[in-house]
């Protein structure tokens, strides 16, 4: 079984109308899908053998004036699942109120950690603003899930999503976990570097996808990086993640099968490594 700690749960029919989908499809830079009752929602997780999501809101309140999902609407998703989810909640660090909100969703909501997309919240993590929440995240002991090298979404610089513009908030918060997403492809081997220095540093296999899953992965485990390095030097600090809805999960499952892994790599890529970056089930 796995854990995938890269879900944006757009097209969930709990959270869906018209008015909220139409600013999620603009923002989040997708075609028309769904909505889907969860009976289809497990039955895709079911069938790539996906134990728990890790969902992940947006807020964009001072950017775009509203959430792609708003804390409170995962929470609820998470109160009705919790064998299936877990929550995590955003804040956009622009607004004036963003330590309450963090906190509110920490407390209040239950959130297990942070979700922030620098390139499309417009903001370096090493701003003044980032302090108060680096500081609730590790009085509170929770992660952070950080947006990290090419952004799908319209209106997202990608330099803010450089790992090496990350590199110094990591480096000044050894005590916070911090996951850069999609292994900051295209630059794979900066993220590479940052986790030989920073052990609070992680990624997820969500990479950009230019040929099939199969393809892709394979380079990303034997050509972006040397074949041997996961296993030996970054076992502990490579989690699964998808991108759903923008890549389907199960394919990526059979993509990282196909790399024939030995069995205590696997498990720790799908599930281990997770659940040290959550902070235990």
């Amino acid at each position: 079984m796995a854990i995938d700690v890269n879900v944006h749960p757009l097209l969930y029919k709990s959270i869906y109308s018209e008015d909220d989908f139409a600013f999620w499809e603009r923002e989040f830079g997708m075609g028309h899908m769904g909505p889907m009752d969860y009976d289809e929602v497990f039955a895709e997780l079911d069938y790539g053998g996906i134990e728990k999501s890790v969902l992940l809101p947006l807020d964009l309140t001072t950017t775009a004036g509203g959430w792609i999902a708003t804390n409170e609407q995962v929470a609820g998703i998470v109160s009705d699942y919790p064998d299936r989810f877990v929550g995590f909640a955003s804040v956009d660090p622009n607004r004036p109120d963003a330590p309450e909100v963090l906190e509110c969703a920490f407390v209040e909501l239950g959130a297990r950690g942070l979700s922030l997309h620098p390139a499309k919240q417009r903001f370096w993590m090493t701003d003044a603003c980032m302090e108060p929440l680096f500081e609730l995240c590790q009085k509170y002991d929770r992660p952070m899930m950080v947006d990290a090298g090419l952004s799908w979404e319209p209106n997202a610089p990608t330099k803010y999503g450089h790992p090496l513009a990350i590199e110094e908030a990591i480096m000044t918060h050894p005590n916070v976990r911090v996951c850069l997403s999609h292994f900051a492809w295209p630059w794979v081997r900066e993220m590479v570097m940052l986790m030989l220095k920073y052990p609070n540093c992680y990624t997820e296999c969500s990479a950009l996808y230019l040929d099939s899953p199969e393809e892709s992965i394979n380079r990303l485990f034997t050509q972006d990086m040397g074949s041997r390095w996961f296993q030996r030097s970054l076992l502990h600090q490579v989690m699964f993640g998808s991108n759903t809805p923008r890549f389907r999960a199960f394919k990526l499952i059979r993509a990282i099968d196909a790399l024939g892994l030995p069995d205590y790599a696997r498990e720790t890529l799908l599930t281990a490594n997770a659940l040290e970056y959550l902070g235990g089930e």
